[in-house]
């Protein structure tokens, strides 16, 4: 069975990019402790966003996120692939 890349690749974007730092990053604005020192790692490890609890650095989190999601499912469908060829 092949697992098709873009699913993947989908999956991968929504779950990291909606969820993870784009849903934290929301909730941290509701509930300010909230995922603080997540966030914190994140604006280390993406250039340009930085955790300061604003919509702007939500939203440049999550399009980060998305897009490190998607290239991890993307590789992760490929690797699959390769080894159940």
């Amino acid at each position: 069975m092949k697992l098709s890349v873009k699913a993947m690749a989908l999956a991968g974007a929504m779950v990291v990019g909606g969820y993870a730092v784009g849903g934290t990053a929301l909730l941290n604005l509701f509930f300010p402790p909230y995922g603080e020192h997540f966030l914190m790692t994140m604006s280390s490890v993406y250039p340009g966003y930085h955790a300061t609890r604003s919509i702007g650095d939500a939203l440049v989190g999550a399009c980060y996120g998305a897009l490190d999601g998607a290239v991890a499912g993307c590789l992760l469908a490929w690797i699959y692939n390769y080894f159940t060829g």
